[in-house]
C-alpha cells in the first residue's frame, strides 16, 4: 500500500506547526534563542503506521502552558496568571541567574516614581523577578499549541479520523526526550 499522500499530508502538517511556533515566540520577542532552535519534527514510517513527533527545550512546555504561582498575596496586588495551568510553583523558586542575566541583557534596573533609576543590582532584580514568578506565575504563551490546533483543523476529515485513531495505538506527540 502506497502512503504517499498521508506522508505528504503529515511533514505538511509537521513543518506548518513548527515553523509557526518559531513565528509566535519571535512574536512574543523570544526567537533565535534556545527555545526557538531547538524546535522541531521527525516522521517516521513504521508497518503499521506514522509516529510524528514534537521537539524542543525541556522549559518549552512551561513557556506554552505557563506555570501558576504559589500565592499570589505574597505580592502587593499580586494576581494568579496561569489559574488553569497544569504546572505550578509549590516550594522551589525559579533559578535566579537566568533571571539576573535576562535583566542584565535587556537592562531592566530599578526606578523611582518620576522613572529615574535607583541603585541597586541586577542580582537584587533577579531576586525580585525571582519572588514575583514564585509567587504569581506566569501566563501561558500557547507558541505551540495554538499552531498545533491549528493544524490539526486543516488536515483532511478522513485523515484527521485515522491520525486520531494512530494516537489512541499509541503515537506519542511529546517534548524533548
Amino acid at each position: 500500500m502506497n502512503f504517499e499522500n498521508i506522508n505528504k499530508a503529515l511533514n505538511d502538517f509537521g513543518r506548518y506547526v513548527v515553523q509557526q511556533a518559531r513565528t509566535r515566540l519571535t512574536k512574543n520577542k523570544q526567537g533565535g534563542g534556545a527555545l526557538y532552535e531547538s524546535i522541531r519534527y521527525t516522521l517516521d514510517e513504521e508497518q503499521k503506521g506514522f509516529i510524528l513527533d514534537f521537539y524542543m527545550e525541556d522549559y518549552g512546555i512551561f513557556q506554552d502552558q505557563g506555570v501558576k504561582g504559589a500565592n499570589p498575596a505574597l505580592i502587593k496586588g499580586g494576581r494568579q496568571k496561569a489559574p488553569n495551568s497544569k504546572f505550578s510553583y509549590k516550594q522551589k523558586m525559579p533559578p535566579m541567574q537566568p533571571l539576573r542575566d535576562w535583566a542584565q541583557r535587556k537592562n531592566i534596573r530599578f526606578r523611582d516614581k518620576e522613572g529615574k533609576f535607583k541603585k541597586g543590582s541586577y542580582k537584587s532584580m533577579a531576586f525580585v523577578l525571582q519572588r514575583s514568578i514564585y509567587a504569581q506565575g506566569f501566563k501561558p504563551t500557547y507558541f505551540f499549541t495554538k499552531p498545533f490546533e491549528a493544524a490539526f483543523k486543516r488536515l483532511p476529515e478522513e485523515l484527521v479520523n485515522d491520525f486520531i485513531l494512530d494516537i489512541e495505538k499509541g503515537i506519542i506527540l511529546g517534548t524533548k526526550k
